[in-house]
């Protein structure tokens, strides 16, 4: 029988199985507020307080209810609650609980829909609905858009075959037209394409209002125009504008009237405005014309000696390795200045030449946030190139002395020669697309360049390739890092690319700021494969002495992982490769593309769409690159990703083109070299060879007399590292060490690894 107790005498009991009531209780108070209570309270009374009674269904409303009273609206001593009071043990009461709650079912979203529409029709509006409901405008308004989706849509959510989700994103557009036609391609199933590609589909052909033409132009002017604004009532994304082309007209138009105003001031050729941040496209067939510079002044030519004779006692500091960690950390610092303030002083101001601004044009571009952008890079319609002519040391003596020779007065300070240039036509300007000015070490596919942290990246990866192939050639790592100390000790300043110290070189970029590739894991795993049970002393001369008692091949596995992690990225303030390094290659016979694969991660997002789509080309040809010119950029990206990841479906040749190509920043190159030997310093006078070969296969023999020295009781003098491979009639003999011969091949390498350990 339903009583009715007051609030006052109510608390939450601890038998009720809800342990979440919190869940909106706003919207509830604010429904209980506009028709109060509609369903009773289930109850039991308890001993204390005593008089009272605890709540075992019903909690969010009991909650509810105190919130009111919270705020004054209702008084707890004073209002009437309507329940059922409800006696027995706690495990019956427990189980009344349960079955209150979980037999309670929510209303279908589709009956949401059609009853708030209801609502609406009988005279209410929006706000008063949604205040009445405590919930917000927005929501009332996408229950309405659900509402009116178009029919069949609407059936397939009643009925259940379609999910809220779906269709949220079927009636992310007011238009039935443009829903019905995205529902005869896709349904309601899930399975041939999600809530997020309905969404793109049916936004296809609009316009964004984070678009930076829909910025520039406002969202006032174009509903001025006739434009119609659809919008998304399901998400953060921004509305969408349905009449693309009235804003790109608009846009057009006040970019064309600026372009206009900003020529006529300059007295420019041209200003031609491109609704995009990139002038790339645009700029295809024009020259980039290079300006003169000023020269340095005095002061900045003598900052700039300062500046580097303190950078060269700086970096000798930090390479005391007894360096205290907080004074290497003030180096480190003040070298990052010095280098940063070297770069700024060595800036000079270029020159625009007066009679060069009539042959020549700059772009205006939009940026993200839709401002109208004016670009610094000079173009011109035909090649161009400019010089600055220094004055004649004898018109200068001419200017000091009379007709006559006679020197002449001073009438107080020299006025400065204004400038005068050269201007010349000719093949000796840069065409955009193909870009001479750009190594092409340096340049992504179609000749931009590449950005200076996406190359600091790929070198980093490039010497993981060679170290990761130098792990199946330790007799080429002893050879190498015996050289580059010696050759070090001569006093050249050539490089060999190494540290050769064994500490990890200092690389441009962090070791978690960029992206790992299968060389890296496996120089990893190798490293994870050492026998490291000599290190688990804590005296040196202890950790020395298990170090030398480790079989030859143990140390032999030491050695070249030890070499492979010396390698240095790049050169400290260029990205010239380094020579040695890439006769390695040569040597190592390294295949880049077995060890490392573009992918959007590390190469594909980091590069502008025009150049993946040069790339295609490039293995594909037209046919390819024209099959994703419509696309937007992270769509090609990741159909990159497949492709040269062998993963795509495509033409054979095409997939062998894919497999290959890696960029050029990722290649080492390994020129030929040739070497002049003298036929008399061969087996033919001596009766002995020194094949490469054999050199490998002694290498156990080498590091034991180079570590070890002779063993107690032997003076040294019979040890020859020949003696257990020379034979008669076997001098040019290729010894078999097992070690793989294509360096490249992952499992080839392991294997290999794994028995020399």
């Amino acid at each position: 029988m339903i009583q009715t107790v007051k609030l006052a005498k109510l608390v939450l009991s601890d038998i009720n199985v809800r342990t979440r009531g919190e869940d909106l209780i706003e919207q509830f108070a604010a429904d209980i507020s506009a028709r109060g209570i509609l369903q009773n309270l289930v109850v039991t009374s308890v001993k204390k307080p005593r008089g009272s009674y605890g709540v075992i269904a019903g909690s969010r409303r009991f909650r509810a209810l105190k919130l009111l009273a919270e705020r004054g609206e209702i008084n707890e001593a004073e209002y009437d609650v309507p329940v059922l009071i409800l006696s027995g043990g706690n495990d019956e009461l427990s189980e009344a609980s349960l079955a209150e709650n979980f037999h309670h079912l929510n209303m279908s979203p589709a009956d949401e829909c059609r009853a708030f529409q209801h609502c609406l029709n009988l005279g209410g509006d929006i706000d008063a609905v949604a205040k009445r409901f405590g919930i917000t405008r927005r929501f009332v308004e996408g229950r309405l858009r659900l509402a009116n989706l178009a029919e069949p849509i609407f059936d397939a959510l009643a009925s259940g075959e379609m999910t809220l989700d779906m269709a949220k994103a079927y009636a992310s557009t007011e238009s039935h037209e443009r829903q019905l036609m995205v529902w005869k391609s896709y349904g309601a199933n899930s399975y041939h394409a999600s809530a997020d590609t309905i969404r793109r589909v049916i936004a296809n052909e609009s316009m964004k209002s984070t678009d930076p033409v829909a910025r520039l132009v406002g969202e006032e002017a174009y509903v001025a125009a006739g434009g119609i604004v659809d919008r998304d009532l399901f998400s953060d994304n921004g509305d969408r504008w349905t009449n693309p082309e009235i804003a790109q007209a608009l846009a057009a138009a006040a970019m064309e009237a600026e372009a206009q105003r900003i020529g006529e001031e300059r007295g420019l050729a041209w200003i031609r405005p491109v609704a995009s941040n990139s002038t790339w496209e645009a700029a295809r067939g024009l020259f980039h014309v290079h300006l003169p510079s000023l020269p340095l002044s005095e002061a900045q030519t003598i900052r700039i000696s300062e500046i580097e004779a303190r950078l060269s006692i700086v970096s000798l500091e930090m390479e005391d390795e007894d360096l205290e960690e907080e004074a290497w950390q003030a180096l480190d610092v003040e070298h990052d200045a010095l280098s940063d303030e070297l770069r700024d002083a060595g800036r000079r101001e270029k020159i625009l030449p007066p009679e060069l601004a009539p042959r020549v044009g700059l772009f205006l571009t939009l940026s993200q946030d839709g401002r109208m952008e004016l670009g610094d890079t000079y173009y011109s319609e035909t090649p161009l190139s400019v010089t600055m002519v220094e004055p004649d040391e004898d018109d200068e003596d001419a200017a000091e002395t009379g007709d006559d020779g006679i020197e002449s007065e001073p009438a107080g300070e020299t006025a400065p020669r204004t400038p005068t240039f050269r201007i010349e036509e000719g093949e000796t300007g840069t065409v955009t697309g193909g870009n001479k000015e750009v190594s092409p070490d340096e340049a992504a596919p179609g000749g931009k360049a590449l950005s200076q942290v996406l190359l600091d990246q790929l070198s980093v990866q490039r010497r993981d390739v060679l170290g990761a192939s130098m792990i199946a050639n330790p007799a080429l790592a002893l050879d190498y890092m015996l050289f580059a100390m010696v050759d070090k000790s001569t006093g050249t300043d050539e490089t060999c690319g190494t540290t050769i110290r064994a500490s990890h070189p200092e690389d441009p970029v962090r070791y978690d700021a960029y992206p790992k590739s299968v060389a890296h894991d496996y120089l990893a795993e190798v490293r994870e494969g050492l026998d490291a049970s000599w290190t688990e002393h804590k005296s040196m001369v202890d950790r020395f002495d298990a170090f030398r008692a480790l079989d030859d091949e143990v140390k032999a596995a030491w050695l070249a992982w030890i070499v492979a992690r010396s390698f240095k990225a790049k050169e400290t303030y260029s990205h010239r490769q380094n020579a040695l390094q890439n006769h390695l290659a040569g040597l190592l016979e390294v295949d880049v593309a077995k060890w490392w694969r573009p992918t959007s991660e590390n190469f594909f997002d980091r590069v502008p769409k025009g150049a993946l789509l040069s790339l295609l080309d490039e293995v594909g040809g037209p046919a390819l690159s024209s099959r994703h010119a419509s696309q937007k950029k992270g769509e090609i990206s990741t159909s990159c990703e497949k492709l040269f990841a062998g993963d795509a479906v495509i033409e054979a040749d095409v997939k062998e083109k894919a497999l290959a190509w890696v960029p050029a920043a990722m290649c080492f190159n390994t020129a030929e070299t040739s070497t002049d030997r003298d036929e008399g310093d061969e087996a033919g006078e001596t009766g002995e060879a020194s094949a490469p070969d054999e050199a490998e296969d002694d290498l156990a023999s080498l590091i034991d007399a180079g570590l070890a020295g002779p063993d107690d009781g032997d003076d040294g003098e019979n040890v020859s590292i020949d003696d257990e491979h020379t034979s008669e009639g076997d001098d040019d003999q290729l010894i078999d060490d097992g070690s793989p011969a294509v360096y490249g091949d992952d499992d080839a390498v392991s294997e290999w690894a794994e028995a020399a350990e």
